[in-house]
């Protein structure tokens, strides 16, 4: 049984939003928005909803895009670009007030700078974790980064089918490289378990299949960030962990440096980070939020 709750929000012509909040919403606490990563769900985000220092904080509302988790639209076809209007839209629905953070790992990362671009006077920061905000251009082969086309490019062009396919499961593949990737080779069995059944539920059947094609289509063939960097006018603090399989430090070295306009852009590297940050490093990235978001920074949290 997932543990979201969903509502109805008006984008695609009509999409089912689900989403976690551990506490009820509280309007005199900052709020944090998480994305999750490529094909995982909002419990990427379970250690984040056991920690009281964390939510007595703030608000955590972990809103899964689209094509993840028991998000549906109407429409077989979404970007990320789709996602990051839905988020707002969400917090419309839910009575979220004045300015939010926003957090988001991977393809979560990108999705959170998309917010930025779209709405400005609504975020009040952006924490990208192990993220990349190029295309997958030549330079991210030289920087030795996830190579998108050369891991899905076949695996897209198994999941076409001009035919229903109701016995569809997720194939052994898709489940393994994110799951590696993302939590790294000695991931403890338990969290490999987890997953790998949470893979077959989510993605199964032919809504399954057209859900995971649009979401690997999403990922190879994105298109990149860097031009539209200098409209990022808040604060962003990037996490990255040194262990990342998938996203460089090389490469969050050059990327930071792109928010030109940012009034406070920082790179913090975690020793021995996954790329999923927020599960093998939780400590270090809730205390990096909580200093983050503080109002002694000066940012404004709540209006």
């Amino acid at each position: 049984m997932p543990n979201t709750k969903t509502v109805k929000v008006p984008h695609l012509f009509r999409t089912e939003a689900a989403y976690q909040m551990p506490r009820p919403y509280d309007a005199t606490k900052p709020t944090c928005v998480l994305i999750n990563s490529f094909t995982m769900t909002s419990d990427l985000y379970a250690a984040q909803y056991k920690n009281d220092k964390l939510l007595d904080a703030m608000n955590l509302i972990a809103i899964e895009p689209y094509g993840h988790g028991q998000t549906r639209a109407v429409t077989d076809t979404f970007t990320y670009w789709d996602t990051a209007i839905m988020n707002f839209q969400v917090l419309d629905a839910l009575g979220v007030k004045g300015k939010v953070f926003a957090l988001g790992t991977s393809q979560g990362g990108w999705i959170v700078v998309r917010m930025a671009l779209l709405q400005p006077h609504r975020i009040a920061g952006i924490i990208p974790l192990g993220t990349s905000m190029d295309y997958e251009s030549e330079r991210t082969r030289r920087l030795g980064n996830f190579n998108a086309p050369e891991t899905l490019t076949k695996p897209i062009k198994d999941l076409e089918s001009k035919d229903p396919t109701p016995e569809f499961v997720m194939p052994d593949y898709f489940r393994e490289f994110p799951i590696y990737t993302g939590f790294g080779k000695d991931i403890d069995k338990a969290t490999v378990d987890f997953w790998w059944n949470e893979y077959g539920e989510n993605y199964k059947g032919d809504d399954g299949r057209k859900r995971l094609k649009e979401c690997s289509i999403n990922l190879r063939d994105r298109d990149g960030l860097h031009a539209r960097l200098f409209e990022v006018r808040c604060p962003v603090l990037w996490l990255h962990g040194t262990n990342d399989l998938a996203y460089t430090i090389a490469n969050a070295q050059e990327e930071i440096k792109m928010f030109v306009n940012s009034p406070d852009a920082r790179l913090q590297t975690v020793e021995g980070g996954q790329h999923y940050l927020s599960a093998s490093h939780p400590e270090v990235i809730d205390d990096a939020l909580i200093q983050f978001m503080s109002p002694k920074l000066g940012i404004l949290c709540v209006k």
